[in-house]
C-alpha cells in the first residue's frame, strides 16, 4: 500500500513569476523547439517583443522598428513613444502590468495581458530594456529575470522609443538556431499588415504598399495563378484571394497584426463567405470543396479585446468584432459578400476565370470519385488493423488535448523493416508514431491525384495524416521523413518530398515536413562516446579523443541499436525543415529534380558534384578504419 502523504500548509507553495515562467513556460509561449519549426519559441520570444513594436505604431507613434538578431542575440528598437521611465522594470517583470488595459491607449492591439515582455525577460540569460522618452533614458538589465543592474534615469538625445535586448536561455532552448527564413517571413507578415511601417532587419529593409495583396504575390507562384489577385479593403477588414493550379488550400489569416497560423473564427467565416458568395453570384449550388480547391487567400481583421486560445494567439476564439458589435461571421460575411460580388460584376474576365476554375476543379473530382470511394473504403478496413502505421496516443488534431503534448507529436515516415523497427522500439508513444513504407515509393511527378487513391501507400498515408480534405484535420504536428543516409534513402526522400509537393504543398508551406538529421559517424573510447553529424564533427572527435578511438559509419538506420535511436529522437532530435522560399516555383523544382530531363539532371550532378579529400592520419591503423567507415 502506497505510502500517505501529508496534506498541510507546508504543501502550498506560492511561485513568484518569473519561477512560474520558467517552470511551465509551454503556459506563455507555447512549445520551446529548438528553432527548427516556424512556431518554436524563440521565434514566439522576438513576436512578443515586436508585437508592442507594432502596437505603438499602430496608435500612431513610430514609422520605423531596427532589428538585428545574430546567431544568439536579439535587439529591436522602436520609435514610438517609450515605455514611462518610472514603470521600465514594472512593465518587464510584473505581471498584469501595461499600458493595454486602457482601452483608450490601445483600442485593438494584439496582447492585452502584460505578459509577453515578462515571458521574455524570464527566459533569457540576459535581458536588458532602455527606454527613451523627452531627452531622458532609463535602463535595467535582468538574467533569466532577476534584476542586476537598475541604472538612474539619464539625459539622451536619442529620439523617443524603447530599445531590448536579450539572449534566450539555453539551458532552456537547448542547441537552438534561427532559421534566417522563418525571421524574414515573421517580419514581411508585419510589413504587409503595417502600411507605412519600415522595419529594417539585420541590413535588409521590409516595407510593403499594397498589404495583402503583396502578401500573396510573395506566397504564390506568378504563373501559376488563374486570375489577377483580388484585393478589397474595408474598415477593420482586408482580404486578397486568387486560384492557382496547385492542390488543397492555401490561407494566411492575421487578427490585429497577428498571424494565427491556426486560423480561429475569422478564417473559418471567411472560408463560409466565399463559398456561399460564389454561389450566390454564379447562381449554381457549387460543392463547397470545389469552389475552395486551389484557392490561396489572406485575411485580415481587427477586433476589440480579441479572444485567443492559447498565450501564444495562433488561433482566434472570439464570436464578435467588440462588446457591442456584431458577430465575427456576419461582419466577415457582409464584407465578402458586397465587396467581392462588386468586384467581380465590375471584372467579368476575373469572374469568367474563376468560374473555369470551379469548373476545372468539379470535373477533376467526379473523374476520381469512384477509385476515391473504392480506395476509402480499403483504407477504413486497413485502418482497423493498419500494419503500416504503429499510431502515438496522442494527436495534433485533438480539441480536448494538452496543446504542449499536441505540438510536440510527430509521424516518423520511413522505409524497410529495420529502421521502423528501431524507431518504433525507441519512440515516445505518447506522441511519436511510425509508418513504414515498402521499398521506394512511386514518382508521382506530373501524375493527378488520383494516383493517390489508385496507390494503396500514398493512400493510407494520407488517411494516416487525416489531410484528404485539406490539412485543418492534420493527426501529426510534424512529418518527419527518416531515411538512410546513403543514395537509396536520398532518392526515397526525394519521392516522398515530392508526394507532398504535388499534392499537399499547403503541408510544406506551413512548415509540417521536416527531414531527420540522424548521425553519420560514432566515435568512441572506453570512456566516451560521441556521435557526429558531419565529417568536420568526426575529426573534431577523434582529435579530443584521440588515435585509439573505434569509428562507425552509420549507412542504415537499422544499424543503429534501439537504445542508442532513442537519444536521437528524444529531447535532443536534429530536424531539417522543409523550407520553400519566394523563389521557388514548385512546378519548376520538381519538373527539374524528378522529371524526365536526365541530361540536364546529370550535367547538374556532374558540375556540382563535390568530393572529400581523404583525412590522412601518423598512425595507419587509423588511417584503415577512418577508410572503412
Amino acid at each position: 500500500m502506497a505510502e500517505k502523504v501529508q496534506y498541510t500548509e507546508d504543501s502550498i507553495k506560492s511561485l513568484d513569476w518569473r519561477e512560474h515562467i520558467r517552470l511551465r513556460p509551454g503556459m506563455y509561449i507555447g512549445k520551446l523547439g529548438d528553432g527548427s519549426a516556424q512556431d518554436d519559441g524563440i521565434y514566439v520570444l522576438v513576436k512578443e517583443v515586436v508585437d508592442n513594436s507594432i502596437d505603438e505604431h499602430m496608435m500612431g507613434y513610430g514609422r520605423t522598428i531596427d532589428i538585428k538578431i545574430s546567431e544568439h542575440r536579439v535587439e529591436i528598437r522602436d520609435y514610438g513613444r517609450g515605455i514611462p521611465l518610472g514603470k521600465v522594470i514594472d512593465c518587464v517583470s510584473k505581471i498584469n502590468t501595461g499600458g493595454k488595459y486602457d482601452s483608450g491607449a490601445f483600442q485593438k492591439s494584439v496582447g492585452l495581458n502584460g505578459v509577453g515582455t515578462k515571458a521574455v525577460n524570464a527566459l533569457s540569460e540576459y535581458f536588458k530594456v532602455q527606454s527613451y522618452r523627452d531627452g531622458e533614458t532609463k535602463v535595467a538589465e535582468f538574467e533569466k529575470g532577476v534584476l542586476i543592474e537598475d541604472k538612474k534615469i539619464d539625459k539622451s538625445s536619442e529620439r523617443n522609443g524603447t530599445k531590448i535586448i536579450f539572449s534566450p536561455d539555453p539551458t532552456v532552448f537547448k542547441n537552438y538556431h534561427f532559421i534566417p527564413e522563418y525571421l524574414e517571413n515573421q517580419i514581411w507578415n508585419y510589413a504587409f499588415l503595417n502600411a507605412g511601417l519600415t522595419i529594417n532587419f539585420n541590413g535588409k529593409k521590409f516595407f510593403s504598399e499594397k498589404g495583402l495583396f503583396d502578401l500573396l504575390m510573395r506566397k504564390v507562384d506568378e504563373d501559376s495563378i488563374r486570375y489577377p489577385v483580388i484585393h478589397l479593403k474595408g474598415n477593420d477588414i482586408e482580404m486578397a484571394l486568387t486560384h492557382s493550379n496547385q492542390y488543397g488550400e492555401e490561407y494566411y489569416s492575421f487578427v490585429n497584426g497577428q498571424f494565427t497560423t491556426q486560423g480561429g473564427t475569422h478564417l473559418a467565416a471567411f472560408r463560409e463567405a466565399l463559398v456561399k458568395t460564389l454561389r450566390e453570384f454564379y447562381k449554381k449550388d457549387f460543392d463547397a470543396s470545389d469552389v475552395r480547391q486551389s484557392v490561396v487567400g489572406a485575411i485580415a481583421v481587427r477586433v476589440q479585446e480579441p479572444v485567443f486560445e492559447s498565450q501564444t494567439k495562433t488561433k482566434l476564439g472570439s464570436q464578435t468584432v467588440g462588446p457591442d458589435g456584431p458577430t465575427l461571421r456576419t461582419f466577415v460575411n457582409d464584407f465578402v459578400k458586397t465587396e467581392l460580388d462588386n468586384y467581380l460584376h465590375k471584372n467579368p474576365a476575373v469572374a469568367d476565370a474563376l468560374l473555369k476554375r470551379i469548373l476545372q476543379s468539379e470535373r477533376e473530382r467526379k473523374e476520381i470519385s469512384g477509385i476515391k470511394k473504392l480506395a476509402n473504403e480499403r483504407a477504413k478496413k486497413a485502418n482497423l488493423h493498419n500494419k503500416k502505421l504503429r499510431d502515438c496516443r496522442v494527436h495534433y488534431d485533438d480539441p480536448k488535448g494538452d496543446d504542449e503534448m499536441k505540438n510536440k507529436t510527430m509521424l516518423f515516415i520511413t522505409e524497410g523493416d529495420s529502421a521502423s523497427g528501431s524507431i518504433t522500439k525507441s519512440r515516445d508513444v505518447q506522441t511519436q508514431a511510425v509508418f513504414s513504407l515498402r521499398g521506394k515509393p512511386l514518382n508521382c511527378y506530373g501524375m493527378t491525384k488520383k494516383v493517390v487513391y489508385e496507390n494503396e501507400e500514398f493512400n493510407l498515408l494520407q488517411h494516416a495524416l487525416n489531410i484528404e480534405d485539406g490539412i485543418e484535420g492534420l493527426r501529426y504536428r510534424k512529418i518527419v521523413i527518416a531515411t538512410d543516409a546513403d543514395v537509396d534513402g536520398m532518392h526515397i526522400r526525394l519521392l516522398i518530398m515530392t508526394y507532398f509537393l504535388q499534392f499537399f504543398p499547403d503541408l510544406v508551406k506551413n512548415g509540417h515536413l521536416f527531414i531527420l538529421d540522424t548521425p553519420l559517424f560514432r566515435v568512441r573510447n572506453k570512456k566516451e562516446t560521441i556521435y557526429c553529424y558531419t565529417d568536420e564533427e568526426r575529426q573534431r572527435a577523434i582529435h579530443k579523443l584521440g588515435k585509439s578511438a573505434e569509428i562507425t559509419r552509420f549507412k542504415g538506420l537499422g544499424e543503429i541499436s534501439p537504445e542508442e535511436f532513442g537519444t536521437f529522437i528524444g529531447e535532443d532530435i536534429r530536424l531539417d525543415p522543409i523550407i520553400l522560399s519566394k523563389e521557388t516555383k514548385i512546378a519548376d523544382l520538381l519538373n527539374f529534380y524528378m522529371g524526365k530531363n536526365t541530361p540536364d539532371r546529370q550535367n547538374f550532378i556532374i558540375d556540382n558534384l563535390k568530393i572529400e579529400k581523404d583525412i590522412v592520419f601518423d598512425d595507419p591503423a587509423q588511417q584503415t578504419e577512418v577508410e572503412a567507415a
